[in-house]
């Protein structure tokens, strides 16, 4: 028999001093003591016990402070967590409270995990709060206000949530519309009835002291301050009672159900209005009016029927209403149906006027007979010539196409940006009428995402473009006796409220919101989404970046389904790689670059200026992990699979 491994060696003891946070400031650290072989469990015992404090130790777990780190694994002795006598340890509790900013303007004081990754705090704050898919929503770090001498009076309203437990329930049961949780005290009730109906809008002096993006570097820089979503917050100096934002951060949002999704449907136009009167996102001046116009509609249903979002019939057949809001990324797979209808596929035939900024022969728009079939377009000097040769075909394949409209002008304009080896090419494409455009506009984005006229959604797309531009009509013979409780300038951005007086506005606000009148209070917030959805800036998230070879910063921004390079000159797009495309990415952490490889031998790689390479990683492997999730698993969320995919080489 060989010797027993544990053979009666004696460990040499020795003192570990602990300072314990509960015991106060000023108190000792105390002292136990161990030997090497003692795991972490049996040292959190000896804790207790020599403390004397009768109370429940189970949130409590010991965090190392020169090495930042948790040690979680109450098995592993202290020798293999590698701790000796000088080690400063802090046993302290793992959840402790925080001070939450929300899209609508909210500051909740909540408590919520310091010890997990940050993308598991976030997923039990959400569950708390009765927000479904928690992956999309992340915390970032705020932007300070500048703030004047004379405003003392800055201490803000907080909203306590610190007694509310942090449920385990994915879908928590209902009692009067809210979760069992909030139901408990009148005050819990109130802040719930925050969350989940949209706040009176500010007066305009409080949104003019708001901080402004005055420039893409600036969005850029907000976009630094995302937290990692690998590590814990107290491994990224947060501390208790900080202040932190929760907002949406991937901007594909999955399964929107309006019947259960009150608060995050309500938090997600409350991050989309701000957006636009900030100036986070541009939009044109009928935009601009038409979104002041649903905000109006909106702020008046909210004071009436704080109950009606819970229970609308008409809502329960999502998918027509989801439609125009589910930014998928583009599927490769097809069906041997689509295959069919592909090859029956339909062709639109029309005379067009085209322009071509970069090209110093065309001078203005020309006309020219267009035939789109399959996803390209083909254009002739005229109808008789369209059986021989065109003079230009333009494959649409992975364009972008934007919007060049003004309805009152009646200016029909659709701006394409063509991929090419050297960069982006731009081409307008003038259409006569609302119909025309319609038709076109539906083409075109089908066909930058790959489908043809044969798709299904071709249609909708026509209708959901038209309805739209109806919106946009003004019909000036209504009026209403409204202008009076309008307050106009807290609908519209400070740009607009500087340039026209409030009788300017007032009336073309009114014009707008008789097209949406009719609308109840969730299709009103759907249809908000889904008009700043069409943005040609939605969803672009920027970071400052150096590309390899380059002596100038550049911008690179990140869309759901896209990364885009944009000249800091000029703020023109330079070019565009879609993540399906992507064969592989790589970061290398020690020079801090992220090099992507993708088809057709294209490589790219830079490194970044304003943000940590961790963010760009996490968001570009963000992006690619939402577009791996189906409606049927609807419920379960792959966590290792996010981390798989964001995490960076501490992860791995």
């Amino acid at each position: 028999m060989g010797q027993n491994s544990h053979s009666p060696v004696l460990m040499a003891v020795w003192d570990l001093s602990v300072t314990v946070e509960d015991l106060g400031a000023d108190a000792p650290p105390i002292t136990v003591s161990v030997t090497s072989d003692l795991h972490i469990g049996g040292v959190i015992l000896k804790l207790v016990e020599k403390s004397q404090v009768k109370r429940d130790w189970s949130d409590h777990a010991l965090w190392w402070e020169q090495k930042q780190q948790w040690l979680l694994r109450t098995a592993w002795t202290l020798e293999k967590c590698g701790i000796q006598a000088d080690a400063g340890l802090i046993f302290m509790a793992q959840h402790k409270s925080l001070r939450l900013g929300l899209p609508n303007g909210l500051t909740l004081r909540l408590r919520a995990c310091f010890s997990g990754p940050v993308f598991r705090t976030v997923l039990g704050i959400c569950k708390m709060l009765n927000i479904r898919r928690p992956e999309e929503l992340s915390l970032l770090r705020p932007v300070e206000e500048k703030k004047k001498k004379k405003d003392k009076d800055l201490s803000e309203e907080l909203h306590d949530l610190t007694e509310v437990p942090l449920t385990s329930v994915s879908r928590p049961c209902l009692y009067n519309g809210m979760p069992a949780h909030f139901a408990d005290s009148l005050q819990t009730e109130k802040v719930y009835k925050m969350l989940s109906v949209s706040q009176p809008a500010p007066a305009p002096e409080a949104i003019a002291k708001l901080y402004r993006p005055a420039s893409v570097v600036d969005k850029a820089h907000i976009h630094s301050r995302w937290l990692d979503s690998s590590r814990s917050l107290m491994q990224q100096g947060v501390q208790e009672n900080d202040r932190l934002w929760l907002r949406f951060k991937y901007y594909c949002f999955h399964d929107l159900e309006p019947k259960y999704d009150v608060v995050r449907l309500t938090q997600m136009y409350e991050q989309a209005r701000w957006a636009i009167l900030l100036e986070d996102i541009d939009c044109t001046e009928e935009e601009m009016l038409l979104f002041g116009a649903i905000q109006y509609h909106i702020n008046k249903l909210s004071l009436l029927e704080p109950q009606t979002m819970t229970s609308s019939p008409a809502m329960d057949d999502l998918d027509s209403a989801l439609q125009g809001l589910e930014v998928k990324l583009d599927g490769a797979e097809s069906s041997p149906q689509d295959m069919l209808e592909n090859l029956t596929a339909p062709e639109l035939n029309d005379y067009l006027k085209i322009f071509r900024p970069k090209r110093l022969t065309l001078k203005g728009y020309k006309q020219y007979w267009f035939k789109f079939k399959d996803a390209s377009i083909s254009y002739y000097k005229s109808k008789e010539e369209s059986l021989g040769e065109p003079i230009q075909q333009i494959n649409l394949k992975g364009c972008e196409a934007a919007p060049d409209v003004n309805v009152a002008g009646q200016k029909f304009c659709i701006k394409l940006l063509i991929p090419a080896p050297e960069g982006m090419n731009e081409v307008y494409l003038r259409c006569e009428n609302e119909e025309q455009y319609s038709r076109w506009m539906a083409a075109c984005r089908l066909a930058s995402k790959g489908k043809s006229l044969a798709d299904r959604l071709f249609q909708s797309e026509v209708q959901s473009i038209l309805s739209f531009l109806a919106m946009q009509q003004t019909n000036p013979n209504t009026h209403t006796d409204d202008s009076m409780s309008i307050n106009t300038h807290s609908l519209v951005s400070p740009r607009y409220s500087k340039k026209y007086k409030v009788k300017q506005l007032t009336p073309r606000i009114l014009e707008a919101y008789q097209n949406v009148a009719q609308l109840s209070l969730t299709d009103a917030l759907l249809r908000f989404l889904q008009i700043w959805q069409a943005l040609p800036d939605f969803g672009i998230s920027f970071v400052v970046v150096r590309f390899k070879g380059s002596r100038k910063d550049e911008v690179l921004g990140i869309a759901p389904n896209r990364l885009i390079r944009i000249d800091l000159g000029v703020g023109d797009v330079v070019k565009t790689w879609r993540y399906n495309n992507m064969r592989q990415w790589n970061v290398n952490w020690d020079i801090r670059q992220v090099a992507i490889e993708f088809d057709g031998n294209v490589n790219m790689a830079f490194s970044c200026v304003t943000a940590d390479c961790k963010i760009v990683h996490e968001f570009i492997g963000g992006y690619i992990f939402m577009s791996t999730r189906s409606r049927e698993q609807s419920d379960t969320l792959n966590e290792e699979l996010f981390h798989k995919l964001t995490g960076g080489h501490e992860a791995l």
